[in-house]
């Protein structure tokens, strides 16, 4: 099963700093997208307050939660939007995919419908999000194995396909709910990182080119 493991690097802040504090390195904001009573908003629950309610009530247009978390000495300041699944919320939740940097793309492993809205959902990301913005593929439920109708070899696929990471989880049971958004975070950074480093090497060709233009016009100077 291609599940990452939780990276030692981020670690959390204490809750009751997180709503408050105003100090931070870099604000990420993340979406969690896919078919309703997949388990968006009780994923998003056992993240930021690590509680879990087993009734469902369907998220009404769009609402988040704020997260810091620590990475390499970096304080993220992290803004976790949780969407509406159903269709006549769409044109309300598309408009705030713009700016997303991360997406965790949720589907249940006991519904095969909301496995096969994936696709479809990933085209929504592809359409109105940024260029670069992140995204992990999520089949929650996974503590209800004996009802299980996605096995996980097709989820794996399904995400290779589309270039997105993967992991199974269960909000109920808290697995691998810290992990998908600690990998979400690295991934957006290690991105940062690779555009700050891609921007100094295009910085320093243009230096060089023009102390290269600028020696050759001395050198070719008759005073």
């Amino acid at each position: 099963m291609a599940m990452a493991s939780g990276d030692s690097r981020l670690q959390q802040q204490p809750s009751q700093k997180d709503a408050a504090d105003q100090n931070f390195d870099y604000m990420f904001k993340l979406l969690i997208i896919g078919n309703s009573s997949v388990g968006k908003t009780s994923f998003l629950f056992r993240y930021a307050d690590d509680s879990f309610n087993s009734t469902f009530i369907s998220t009404v247009g769009i609402d988040f939660k704020v997260k810091t978390v620590f990475r390499n000495d970096k304080r993220i300041k992290l803004q976790i939007w949780d969407t509406a699944g159903q269709e006549r919320y769409r044109t309300i939740t598309t408009a705030y995919y713009r700016g997303a940097m991360g997406f965790l793309l949720m589907y249940d492993i006991t519904n095969q419908d909301s496995f096969s809205a994936v696709q479809d959902w990933a085209t929504q990301i592809k359409t109105y999000s940024w260029d670069n913005a992140q995204v992990i593929l999520v089949g929650n439920k996974c503590d209800l194995e004996d009802d299980r109708l996605v096995p996980t070899e097709h989820g794996q696929q399904l995400a290779e396909g589309l270039g997105f990471q993967f992991f199974e989880a269960s909000a109920k049971d808290s697995i691998n709910v810290k992990q998908v958004f600690e990998r979400l975070v690295d991934i957006i950074c290690d991105k940062m990182s690779e555009s700050m480093e891609e921007g100094n090497l295009i910085t320093n060709h243009r230096n060089q080119g023009l102390k290269d233009s600028s020696e050759e016009s001395h050198g070719g100077c008759a005073c």
